[in-house]
């Protein structure tokens, strides 16, 4: 299977090809499908339904986990229907259940194996995405449901990442960074008991919203830097995306990005490093259904994300269906400094400042401008 994570500059990959809501359900190594029958191939479609396996539309009730939203109802793995269609490969298929540990295990034996060189590992951990299914070790361990169960699950599976560098004394010449792709969701995809178990755990803390919303809690992600005898322990207010690694990590280990590569990234070594409070000098952020641009704690949102009738942010944590689309506004300014919940617009206080950003922000749009 080609091109892949080899024809981007990996030496060694070992990934499974969508999230674990679509087929197919099977890792690849390199190039191939670990596992795989010659004499039961396998096949994957996304616009129908193919071979005979029973899919979430039509055998419901095989099903251990029901989903909602009108998706993931397609072949059936494990009792859990997903995204699309797949035929064949039956011994290839993986279990739910074993994912951290298999893909744990991968990443130590890489270490292992790299340990005498440079070397640079993508952990990409499924853990706390849908369909959520914590191995035996997690089961029944949070007090928050199979949710909290598999924030256990991921917790662990870093620290027995990070427990592999110190044994081997690489602690101190390797730069950790965990960091997410998104803000909470509570329910997503799935009916899996995750809104009922949450008690008074509130999953974006302070700020408004979660995953797909244009809110500080779909688009400010954890973030968290190790690097022992070089970065300090603390907290940073700098502004980073994670769009500005390739800059930043390319200045740290002295390589030149060629011509055209990474447009948009900046190099913030000072700031990942702790030894700059300042990080880039503005980010636009993405999501539903518009876009926001960040200057230091001041933040411009182009056109409101809140969603008709019922007046919530899109997809917030907790929500179990998606609300109507939402109704475009005037842009709506926010001073996270001073309200990091983002509920006082300030847009009609600060004409100025609006305008100052809303043009910069198209700026960035209609020529693709490094702010």
């Amino acid at each position: 299977i080609q091109p892949g994570p080899l024809e981007v500059g990996f030496d060694y990959a070992f990934v499974f090809p969508a999230t674990g809501c679509h087929v197919p359900c099977v890792f690849v190594e390199n190039h191939r499908v670990v596992g795989l029958d010659a004499q039961d191939p396998l096949y994957v479609d996304y616009t129908h339904k193919i071979g005979n396996d029973p899919d979430g539309r039509e055998n419901p009730e095989l099903l251990k986990l029901k989903p909602f939203g009108g998706t993931k109802t397609g072949t059936i793995i494990n009792g859990i229907s997903r995204d699309g269609w797949m035929s064949g490969g039956l011994t290839a298929r993986w279990v739910d259940d074993n994912l951290a540990d298999t893909l744990t295990k991968k990443a130590l034996a890489f270490i292992e194996r790299e340990k005498d060189k440079p070397f640079f590992l993508y952990f990409a951990a499924h853990d706390i995405h849908v369909p959520r299914c914590p191995g035996p070790r997690y089961k029944g361990k949070s007090d928050c449901g199979v949710r909290g169960d598999v924030m256990e699950q991921l917790d662990g599976c870093a620290g027995e990442i990070l427990a592999a560098l110190d044994r081997l004394h690489l602690a101190d010449n390797t730069l950790v960074i965990f960091s997410s792709d998104n803000g909470p969701v509570v329910q997503d995809g799935y009916f899996d008991g995750s809104t009922a178990a949450l008690g008074g755990h509130k999953p974006a803390g302070p700020f408004r919203g979660g995953k797909y919303s244009i809110w500080e809690g779909g688009t400010r992600m954890p973030f968290i830097v190790r690097w022992p005898g070089h970065v300090k322990a603390g907290t940073s207010g700098a502004l980073i995306g994670q769009v500005d690694f390739c800059a930043t990590l390319a200045s740290l280990v002295g390589v030149k990005l060629p011509v055209g590569a990474a447009p948009d990234s900046v190099d913030v070594l000072p700031a990942l490093l702790g030894e700059s409070t300042t990080g880039r000098a503005s980010l636009v952020e993405q999501g539903l259904p518009t876009l926001a641009i960040r200057e230091g704690d001041w933040k411009l949102v182009a056109g409101s994300a809140k969603a008709k009738k019922s007046g919530k942010s899109a997809r917030e944590p907790g929500d179990e269906k998606v609300p109507d689309p939402p109704t475009p506004v005037a842009y709506e300014l926010y001073n996270l400094a001073d309200d990091i919940a983002e509920t006082k617009n300030l847009a009609a206080q600060q004409p100025k400042r609006v305008e100052e950003m809303a043009a910069l922000l198209k700026k960035i749009q209609g020529t693709g401008t490094k702010p």
